[in-house]
């Protein structure tokens, strides 16, 4: 079921994500599409977050491992998991982009992520490559908070989504802010040619940028026992009671 979580809230996030860069970004800007992935992040924390802990990045998914939240077994399942939604996701956003005129694989193509010629700005490949990697850290080191043991319980879903926001709104203008290696994947599958061969950037910025935001969390945290994100989304004993009662 946890796979199926992952997959379920990947696809989620980067449909509604392009669908909104690729369809509505004209109206919306770029504060609309960084919203687009912030809500839906948010939502699925709530909705899948006891489930598998609402990972839906595989740069979460290795933070996670490195700070020793879960096993190398679980981490591959996931990231399988997050790929194949991230790819029907950006397959959904083409199919309906082909129904109006104009529209089809140039569209999805304005949304995939880039570096040089292919960046919104023109940035260079080092450029994006420390962009990437360091907000992506940011994002992870949010996740590891907010679901540590002492964190409040509940509220996980509104700092990472904020922080996913935020994150998107720099990005963009730089690399068309990923900060997620599925959802990088899911367009570039589809565009293929420049989107491909520029992928492993987008796959391995934001992974070691998982990778520094545990070690610096493991750095600074204070010792405790340490809870898995799928733990943390639980809601507290008391309130399981409440629900219970109120069916």
């Amino acid at each position: 079921m946890k796979y199926a979580a992952e997959l379920l809230g990947t696809f989620v996030l980067v449909f509604a994500g392009l669908t909104t860069a690729v369809i509505a970004g004209g109206q919306v800007h770029n504060v609309g599409v960084a919203m687009a992935f912030g809500l839906s992040l948010l939502a699925m924390a709530y909705t899948l977050g006891p489930i598998s802990g609402c990972h839906i990045n595989p740069a979460v998914t290795m933070g996670m491992l490195v700070a020793r939240r879960m096993s190398a077994k679980d981490a591959l399942g996931y990231w399988i998991s997050q790929a194949i939604g991230g790819i029907i996701g950006a397959g959904v956003v083409l199919f309906i982009a082909k129904g109006a005129p104009g529209g089809g694989l140039a569209s999805l193509a304005g949304a995939a992520t880039g570096y040089g010629a292919h960046s919104p700005g023109n940035y260079s490949m080092a450029a994006c490559f420390v962009a990437e990697m360091f907000l992506t850290m940011l994002l992870v080191l949010t996740v590891l908070g907010a679901t540590d043991d002492r964190a409040p319980a509940g509220f996980a879903g509104i700092p990472i989504g904020l922080i996913l926001t935020v994150i998107i709104l720099a990005g963009i203008p730089i690399t068309n802010g990923s900060f997620n290696p599925a959802r990088s994947i899911g367009p570039a599958v589809w565009v293929g040619d420049w989107a491909l061969s520029q992928l492993w950037l987008f796959i391995v910025a934001p992974l070691l940028g998982g990778v520094v935001a545990a070690i610096l969390y493991l750095g600074i945290r204070m010792p405790g026992p340490m809870i898995s994100a799928r733990q943390a989304e639980h809601a507290l004993p008391s309130e399981q009671r409440e629900r219970r009662q109120t069916k």
